[in-house]
Order: C-alpha cells, then sequence, then structure tokens
C-alpha cells in the first residue's frame, strides 16, 4: 500500500513544478520497491510519459571489506534481502536504496 504513498509524493512533487510533460524517476535495486512495481504504480497514476531508471547497488562489508555488488537474495515489495558476495555477512548500502525524482519535464 505504501507504493500509493510514495507514487502520490514524486506526482505532488512534479506538479509543483507546472504542468509536467514528462518524468524521469531513479529507483535503487535495494529500495522499498521494486523499479518494475514502481513504473506500473507511476504510469497506472500520471498521464504523462515516466521514465524509471533502476540504479545498481553498490555495499561495504564491516566484515571482509568487499566494496562492489551485492548479492542479492530477495527483493520484492518492501523487502530486500542481499548479503556479501565474497563473505556471506550482512553489508552496508553505499548506493541504491534509494527513489529519487531526477528530472521533471514541463511545459512552457
Amino acid at each position: 500500500m505504501h507504493e500509493h504513498i510514495i507514487t502520490e509524493e514524486i506526482i505532488k512533487k512534479a506538479n509543483s513544478l507546472g504542468k509536467v510533460s514528462k518524468i524521469v524517476v531513479e529507483c535503487g535495486q535495494l529500495a522499498h520497491l521494486p523499479a518494475k512495481e514502481l513504473e506500473k504504480v507511476l504510469k497506472q497514476k500520471c498521464k504523462y510519459p515516466v521514465v524509471v531508471l533502476e540504479k545498481e547497488a553498490i555495499i561495504e562489508c564491516t566484515e571482509c571489506g568487499f566494496i562492489g555488488k551485492p548479492n542479492i537474495l530477495e527483493h520484492a515489495h518492501d523487502v530486500a534481502l542481499f548479503e556479501c558476495p565474497k563473505c556471506h555477512a550482512i553489508p552496508q548500502i553505499l548506493e541504491g536504496d534509494k527513489i529519487i525524482l531526477k528530472s521533471v519535464d514541463v511545459e512552457d
């Protein structure tokens, strides 16, 4: 249900800038919503084109020092299970856990 809250906030922010003709949203691999789910809900609610770009996740393992892409075990609605691909510990997220409104095209 929170996908509707997240998408409403994105739409509200975009609409505050004028008559929207297109939005671009960045969705991290480890964000609360998978990119495809976010895109589906946004496209249902928007009358203008929506582009959702998935941002690759980067982690840092405090156990072995690995920095790079996590091993994503599962990513579903409000669940992201991941581990260090080197030692299987639970790492810290450096990038790829946010949903960001990257750009808004508005009509003149």
